[in-house]
């Protein structure tokens, strides 16, 4: 029972006012934000505490990779590193948040991948080509496996070449998960 607490996702202008929210006689907290499995979620769905605790870690990350710099590791060493410790940590659930990251977010998240480069002295890949990588091999894997929850989202049209598109009306769905790696899978 603690670590039950309740979030409401609301975007209508007027929301009304709820009742507590009890189990067995046990008022729920309500929260603004919390995190879910490595993602901190807001009310507003917005990724701000997300991604500064991700900059966060991978600063105190790049540390390390200077310091192996200065022992003059070779370069192959030192991207090994980057991959398995950096990059691990700006990857975590990339799927779930990239879509949704503001332009200025994703500056901030790449302005690390750039130190990284120039600690390493070699190109790294670039936060969109890691997305757009994870994100069609997720999609694919969930193409194959007809268990698979979002399967039906992945719709052929009667050629059998394409997936169908859903419409929609919101930024919001259009830079999600299943319409992007529809876009990534057509393309």
């Amino acid at each position: 029972m603690l670590k039950t607490v309740e979030m409401i996702v609301d975007f209508r202008r007027n929301t009304p006012a709820l009742p507590p929210l009890t189990i067995m006689n046990s008022t729920v907290p309500t929260v603004e934000s919390f995190r879910f499995l490595g993602t901190t979620i807001s009310q507003d769905l917005k990724l701000d505490t997300h991604i500064d605790s991700i900059i966060k870690k991978a600063q105190q990350r790049l540390y390390f990779l200077w310091q192996l710099r200065k022992f003059n590791l070779p370069q192959e060493l030192l991207t090994q590193f980057y991959s398995a410790v950096i990059e691990s940590v700006l990857c975590t659930s990339i799927t779930v948040w990239f879509g949704s990251a503001t332009k200025s977010d994703i500056r901030r998240l790449q302005r690390t991948v750039r130190t990284a480069e120039r600690i390493i002295g070699a190109p790294l890949p670039t936060l969109q080509e890691l997305y757009t990588s994870r994100v069609r091999k997720r999609a694919l894997k969930i193409t194959l496996d007809p268990s698979h929850p979002g399967h039906l989202l992945f719709d052929l049209l009667p050629s059998g070449r394409r997936y169908r598109a859903a419409t929609t009306r919101t930024a919001r769905h259009k830079n999600s998960f299943f319409l992007q790696a529809i876009y990534l899978l057509n393309s």
